[in-house]
């Protein structure tokens, strides 16, 4: 049952580096190969747990968005890998390119998500989730074509986030398995309020974890998570082709079975990149608190923060977040799948 009063923390702006985390320990795979034949490697290393109707959530972007997940690495997944798999998405809170279903099936096929079936699962509805441990919710109102699925791929371009500091697999599925009248205003919308965006700081990185903790919890053991941190901008890919430039060089893709783990890996390879090549993405995480989305997540018994990162390149080793990082060179290069360009042509 949700806390009577409830009070949000206060470490959202507060890195802790892996030496001083405590706990349990998870292990995070990780390839610097950003390219179809990547996302399979990494998915094989924890795509087994996946039996029945697979979902995948992704982001698929507000109408040419520069920065989502190239189209041809997930086609060749799920033909590969999942071939009756759908990918499920929801419609949006804000009014854009997304906001009704028809609407958003418009974008889906601007945006190349025609390769296989999407479910905008709440186009007829919406079904209650239990929160269990939460001070804000007993329960999330999600999509209700959710419950349709067996197992869950959470497949997350890894981005920055205008509220959210980042965007990793915590906000697509918290965020992004929500309902967009329900769910998304029970997240960002104080009651009365007029301002849908009321909600900010530690309060909406633990309201989006809770929201998080519901789909989780349905789904587990039958869920995994793929990380790719490429293309990010501080902005996420609601803001479409308006999204910030990218100046954050691309890394590689991640893949646990640990929420927690995958994304506080992802965090942990920006504060090690070289040069200071990760500061632009770091700051807009801190100036939003970002961090109490990885705090709270423990808090929530949602993973471990800390990990085993192996090397899937390199003979399986075990490396460290600046070993991954090692050989990263400062600045954004673009890669051939980039099919719109939006606001990145400044460059």
């Amino acid at each position: 049952m949700r806390t009577p009063n409830p009070m949000a923390g206060g470490d959202g702006s507060r890195y802790v580096p892996y030496e001083q985390r405590t706990g349990g320990s998870s292990v995070v795979f990780f390839t610097r190969d950003l390219s179809e034949a990547g996302l399979q490697k990494v998915y094989d290393r924890v795509g087994s747990v996946l039996t029945g109707r697979v979902a995948v959530k992704l982001h698929t972007g507000e109408a040419e968005g520069p920065n989502i997940l190239p189209r041809p690495w997930v086609k060749e997944l799920l033909a590969s890998r999942l071939p009756e798999a759908v990918i499920v998405e929801t419609n949006t809170y804000y009014e854009g390119s997304r906001y009704t279903t028809e609407e958003h099936r418009r974008t889906l096929a601007v945006n190349g998500w025609d390769f296989c079936p999407v479910d905008i699962t709440d186009a007829d509805g919406v079904a209650a989730l239990p929160v269990r441990g939460g001070k804000w919710f007993d329960e999330m109102h999600v999509g209700k074509g959710l419950l349709d699925y067996d197992s869950l791929l959470v497949l997350t371009h890894f981005k920055g986030h205008m509220m959210g500091g980042f965007g990793g697999s915590n906000k697509n599925i918290g965020i992004g398995c929500a309902d967009g009248r329900i769910g998304k205003k029970e997240i960002h919308t104080y009651p009365n309020s007029d301002n849908m965006w009321s909600i900010a700081e530690d309060e909406l990185m633990e309201r989006i974890s809770e929201s998080t903790k519901s789909v989780v919890d349905h789904f587990a053991p039958r869920i995994c998570f793929i990380n790719t941190m490429r293309n990010m901008s501080v902005s996420c890919d609601c803001e479409g082709p308006e999204a910030e430039p990218v100046v954050t060089p691309d890394v590689g893709i991640l893949a646990s079975l640990d929420i927690l783990a995958v994304d506080n890996a992802c965090v942990d390879l920006l504060y090690n990149l070289p040069q200071g090549a990760g500061e632009t993405l770091i700051e807009r995480i801190v100036s939003r608190h970002g961090l109490r989305q990885l705090s709270y997540m423990k808090e929530l018994g949602l993973g471990n923060d800390r990990y085993t990162l192996i090397d899937v390149d390199n003979g399986d080793a075990v490396i460290t977040a600046a070993d991954a990082v090692r050989d990263v060179q400062p600045g954004w290069v673009p890669d051939r799948y980039n099919t719109f360009w939006g606001r990145n042509r400044r460059r």
